[in-house]
């Protein structure tokens, strides 16, 4: 994020807009220090950046070392709990009753001229909340990270390099009726965000920085799920295809079938392809299926890849290459080329396992961090680390809980 950036957007005052989508509050003066081992009691000092896992279970979360599966942290939660990467690469946003509650895994590194420090601490929930009645999606993207308040539909995008100093001075939007919602903040301010309500989500709108609306479009029944590509193109999956905005334009890329549902996507910078789920059956209480979607956000195309297996939607990750991976319930990690759509390897890690009818249950689970396919195994109580390129099992480790939701944090650098 440039200086320039950060500047335009303290500067633009978003109050009192007649849009359909208000902007309530914009950012309000310079944001507070980055976290320091000073500010940190029991920060120490490693020789390498470490990363973080965050795992919860029935009646909380465990925060493990990435690269030794140590479990470092078992902090009590009660009722079920969900986590997502806050975009600073050290907080983890925690979904509680109160919203969306601050842990700090306790990994980060700080710039000192041509070089760095590494620092680690004890895992802890910060006590800082973003309040929401029901807290729902997360999305960082380009050192900004965007909240969605399902209770109320209200959006808060705040610098994600500040995440844990709470909501004070966030660009605040209000969508017109609150939904199960989702919204993105681009480089030069722009934000998509969904439109809807409880009993029907329709599309998309998008604002500039300055909150004027430049775009709509309501050609997308059932908006879920975002996944943002190469040259930031967005995606939004519907159920009929999804809608792609980019360069300022929204296009709707339409599914082979007239239900051709996509609710669940994968993206990165490394490609402009987006993976997603698929699905077929309108009537199906819980359809498994076995293909997914290749979405070519440049073409403007839809491919259809078929799988060995179905999966679920905990099931999809994206390699350091770009590569689409996709844990099967035959127990495998496919890896699929997002160019051509053929099957690279398939790499057995679980055994076969059926997915749970109850989508809050736990079941294998994919999230890739470094590089490298962290995959939980519920019915074992294990988690295993796979290298995506060769396909081997670089390491496993028993748990004393059975996991069900994961995120990872990579470790943050903050200037000094």
């Amino acid at each position: 994020m440039t200086s320039t950036r950060a500047a335009l957007r303290r500067r633009t005052t978003f109050a009192g807009l007649a849009l359909p989508l208000t902007l309530l509050a914009a950012c309000a003066g310079a944001p507070a220090d980055a976290p320091t081992p000073e500010s940190t009691s029991d920060a120490r000092e490693t020789a390498t950046l470490e990363s973080r896992l965050v795992l919860t279970y029935d009646g909380g979360l465990q925060v493990l070392d990435a690269s030794t599966l140590e479990t470092l942290a078992d902090l009590p939660l009660d009722g079920f709990t969900r986590v997502n990467d806050a975009g600073d690469g050290r907080h983890v946003l925690v979904s509680t009753e109160e919203g969306f509650t601050v842990l700090d895994a306790g990994a980060w590194a700080e710039a000192h001229g041509d070089h760095s420090h590494y620092y680690a601490a004890d895992p802890e929930l910060t006590g800082t909340v973003f309040p929401a009645e029901k807290p729902g999606h997360v999305v960082p993207h380009d050192g900004r990270t965007a909240l969605f308040d399902d209770g109320t539909g209200t959006v808060t995008v705040v610098d994600s390099a500040h995440v844990a100093d709470g909501p004070e001075g966030a660009r605040t939007l209000t969508t017109p009726s609150a939904h199960h919602g989702v919204a993105v903040e681009l480089e030069d301010g722009t934000v998509v965000v969904s439109e809807g309500t409880e009993d029907a989500r329709t599309g998309i709108r998008v604002l500039d920085a300055d909150g004027t609306e430049t775009g709509r479009s309501d050609a997308c029944p059932g908006v879920h799920g975002e996944a943002v590509a190469a040259d930031e193109a967005v995606v939004v999956g519907c159920q009929d295809g999804v809608l792609v905005y980019r360069a300022g334009t929204i296009t709707k890329v339409a599914s082979p079938d007239a239900y051709g549902r996509i609710g669940n996507q994968a993206g990165t910078e490394a490609s402009p392809v987006v993976l997603g789920d698929y699905k077929s059956d309108p009537d199906a209480e819980l359809e498994r299926p076995t293909r997914v979607s290749l979405v070519d956000t440049v073409a403007g195309t839809l491919r259809l890849v078929d799988l060995p297996a179905s999966y679920s939607f905990r099931s999809l990750g994206r390699g350091a290459d770009g590569s689409a991976l996709v844990l099967g319930t035959d127990g495998a990690l496919h890896v699929v080329d997002p160019a051509t759509g053929q099957l690279v390897r398939s790499a057995p890690v679980v055994e076969p396992w059926t997915e749970p009818e109850d989508w809050q249950q736990p079941r294998p689970t994919l999230r890739v961090l470094d590089g490298m396919a962290y995959v939980t195994d519920p019915a074992q109580r294990r988690l295993h680390v796979v290298d995506p390129v060769t396909g081997e099992i670089w390491k496993s480790v028993g748990l004393t809980v059975t996991p069900n939701e994961l995120t990872g944090v990579a470790g943050a650098t903050h200037s000094h």
